[in-house]
């Protein structure tokens, strides 16, 4: 019996040129399902990003009141998410309510948004830490949603504007606030 005759060597060459391209083809196969998985699935609503206007909220306080963010234009606001079971939000807290003392003059306003805890004992809890700015109560965590908020205590610094300047995620130190804060104060 005969051996079989060997490929001649041109197609030898060819055979993993073929390979790379079908491998290539598959690599952009599947980056093309995830791009469109990721497009797909994103959250719906507005985005929120340095640079941009943030959104736009209104909401029931602790104790009964109403806050509406268009009404804040005009000064540097803080928006923090916290809630009571959030250890790291009680180390932040009494930071937050020195510096809304020191920067009253400076127009500082801190708005709370309570989120992923229930409504009770939140008011003794903030009364406890020094929290003495109104906290709007995020049933469903629909603010929660349009900022994309990830943890507790995560702090949104916007500007007189309403445009958003950066975003803290986890609790503040005093250098952390001035260095943010400072990027929001400017103007009247």
């Amino acid at each position: 019996m005969t051996e079989p005759a060997a490929p001649p060597a041109a197609l030898e060459r060819r055979r993993p040129d073929r390979r790379i391209a079908v491998l290539l083809g598959i690599a952009l196969a599947t980056t093309g399902l995830l791009v469109g998985f990721i497009w797909l699935t994103k959250p719906p609503g507005p985005t929120i990003a340095r640079g941009l206007p943030v959104p736009e909220f209104s909401g029931t306080t602790l104790d009964g009141s109403a806050v509406d963010m268009a009404t804040l234009r005009g000064r540097p606001v803080l928006v923090n998410f916290w809630g009571q079971t959030c250890a790291p939000c009680r180390e932040e807290m009494p930071l937050l309510a020195s510096k809304a003392r020191e920067h009253a003059t400076d127009g500082l306003v801190i708005v709370g948004v309570l989120t992923d805890d229930p409504v009770d004992g939140a008011q003794a809890f903030a009364s406890q830490y020094g929290g003495t700015w109104q906290t709007v109560i995020d049933p469903g965590a629909k603010i929660k949603a349009a900022y994309h908020v990830v943890g507790r205590p995560q702090s949104f610094f916007v500007d007189r504007t309403g445009v958003l300047r950066s975003i803290q995620l986890g609790p503040l130190t005093d250098a952390d606030f001035e260095r943010q804060f400072a990027l929001i104060a400017g103007g009247s």
